[in-house]
């Protein structure tokens, strides 16, 4: 009998005909594997793509007042400008994007380039904290950071399964 026609037991119901091959381990693999792919070149587009907004004197200023407003950046401004600052933040996002694309080959990069956007997204999120009057309904910065809670989520998973497939291949 093939997967598709065999019947299942679980929890007490059985199940027969298509729907088990939903339970197949090999399926669930798959699935699996796409999704960290989904995730992973997911997150190095997005990365790519605000890390080279970072470049522009409109996402210069659209981040300003979130800069402004960190305890952890801040400082950059005197240091380098509202431009030095936002480039600076680019070139971090534009590295670790290339460092994560790098799973194939170098997966060890790849983690390390995961952890950096952990850190990237850490540092975003604490801008909820920081920024005044971010949770008002008419701030657009609000639901705009909170997109990074998932990204964090995706830069935690791709930084585990290189990490883990880095193990591997040291074995």
């Amino acid at each position: 009998m093939t997967t598709e026609t065999q019947a299942v037991t679980h929890a007490g119901a059985t199940f027969a005909g298509p729907s088990t091959k939903l339970l197949d381990p090999a399926w669930a693999e798959r699935l699996e594997r796409t999704g960290n792919h989904v995730l992973r070149y997911g997150l190095v587009a997005l990365l790519l793509m605000w890390g080279a907004f970072k470049f522009t004197d409109f996402e210069a200023e659209a981040i300003r007042p979130l800069i402004e407003n960190s305890p952890l950046l801040s400082w950059l401004y005197p240091l380098l400008g509202v431009r030095g600052t936002s480039a600076l933040i680019g070139v971090i996002e534009l590295v670790s994007a290339a460092m994560i694309s790098l799973r194939r080959w170098k997966p060890l990069w790849s983690a390390i380039g995961s952890l950096i956007a952990v850190a990237t997204f850490l540092v975003t999120l604490s801008f909820l904290i920081t920024t005044p009057g971010v949770w008002e309904p008419t701030n657009p910065f609000g639901g705009f950071l909170m997109k990074d809670l998932l990204l964090l989520g995706a830069a935690l998973a791709s930084a585990a399964e290189a990490l883990k497939s880095a193990g591997s291949a040291r074995r």
